[in-house]
């Protein structure tokens, strides 16, 4: 199934979910979670992956304003293209994983733009926070009905630059820029 921005989302399930609509609680499904990230290594890229240990997902289709995300990552279990780069990402010059076990996302707002939505919130890499922006996208997980928002698949992209959380090292080598994608597979508790 194609991802589609959250205001298509909003569009497709139409006027009867709308109708219906009001903030509602989500439990995320581990298995199907994870953070990608890649960042630029000579003319080649990096790139791994992070488990997503918790998330507390509240999302209103029809007041995006009440909805809300938080996501903790456990970057212990990082892994990265090849195993260097796994044991440098995991070390204490870049996210130091000893003393900082997790990454943490908290949302402080839901947008609607022109195709989607933004989501702003504040993350914490390093035991430093700092704001960020995520694209989000949504879309039924499937097998569901049309209509049917009890089980989503929410995508975020975005950005950060890793000197901004003190996570410098290898700064010769590896680029500044992280790229990241977080897909959280989602149930309705309610």
């Amino acid at each position: 199934m194609r991802i589609v921005f959250l205001l298509v989302l909003t569009l497709e399930l139409g006027r009867s979910v709308m109708l219906a609509a009001s903030p509602r609680a989500y439990a995320l499904q581990p298995d199907q979670s994870i953070v990608r990230f890649e960042t630029n290594f000579g003319a080649d890229l990096i790139t791994g992956t992070m488990p997503v240990a918790a998330a507390s997902v509240t999302l209103d289709f029809d007041i995006l304003g009440d909805s809300s995300l938080v996501v903790d990552v456990d970057a212990r279990q990082a892994q990265a293209s090849f195993p260097f780069a796994t044991q440098a990402l995991t070390g204490p010059d870049v996210l130091n994983t000893d003393q900082f076990p997790t990454l943490h996302f908290a949302s402080t707002g839901l947008t609607r733009l022109d195709q989607g939505a933004a989501l702003d919130g504040q993350i914490t890499v390093r035991g430093v926070t700092r704001p960020i922006r995520f694209i989000a996208r949504i879309h039924r997980q499937e097998g569901t009905a049309q209509g049917d928002v009890s089980a989503l698949v929410v995508v975020l992209t975005g950005s950060l630059r890793r000197s901004d959380f003190g996570a410098t090292g290898w700064a010769d080598m590896v680029g500044d820029e992280v790229r990241l994608q977080i897909t959280a597979s989602i149930v309705s508790t309610d």
